[in-house]
């Protein structure tokens, strides 16, 4: 048992007692939003760490609760996907992965700890543009306060980030706001590793 994941707070058992709050945090900006997540399956959660060190405790740490089914570098980093033995059951969502990302050089965050959940809301979107708007198709509370978002507080950021190999492309929509941050993409994470698995 590493020490200084105890001290950062950062053990599997210490991060599994800061999920309910957290998804608590992940409903509340879905109500600003006016998304209603759900009925959507929460694909994967992820941990944001700031030492290389300590994602590296925190990988081996989490790897006695799941399997590995992802190493891909993105961005200059690897991100590491581990698929639970036991989904983490999280204020009615049952969650199947963890994304644990490996600090990208020179980004802080103010807080090592939970950082983003992402679900998975079907479209056939291509590009991080379109699937915005099939959002607010599927949303129309959504849609009609769109402009208000900023005033509020929430940041939106589209992208489509792609591992080497990727084949499938899965465009995001993410809002964030005081530190909490939801994703949307059109296919699961498993689904975007099994297309990478077979290109």
């Amino acid at each position: 048992m590493s020490q200084r994941l105890i001290d950062a707070e950062l053990m599997p058992v210490q991060m599994q007692r800061k999920l309910t709050d957290f998804m608590h945090k992940i409903q509340e900006l879905g109500q600003i939003l006016h998304i209603n997540l759900s009925d959507f399956q929460a694909d994967h959660i992820a941990l944001r760490i700031n030492q290389a060190e300590l994602a590296q405790l925190a990988h081996q740490e989490w790897l006695k609760s799941g399997k590995e089914i992802s190493n891909a570098m993105i961005n200059g980093r690897p991100i590491i996907v581990i698929e639970f033995n036991q989904p983490l059951d999280a204020n009615d969502w049952l969650i199947e992965c963890l994304e644990l990302p490996y600090p990208a050089a020179g980004k802080i965050y103010p807080e090592q700890s939970w950082e983003h959940v992402e679900f998975v809301v079907p479209s056939q979107a291509e590009s991080a543009e379109a699937y915005l708007e099939d959002i607010k198709q599927q949303f129309p509370e959504f849609a009609s306060q769109y402009e208000r978002l900023e005033e509020l507080g929430v940041k939106i950021k589209l992208s489509s980030p792609k591992g080497e190999g990727e084949r499938l492309n899965n465009p995001t929509v993410a809002f964030k706001r005081n530190g909490v941050c939801i994703k949307l993409h059109p296919h699961s994470l498993k689904k975007i590793v099994e297309s990478e698995q077979s290109a």
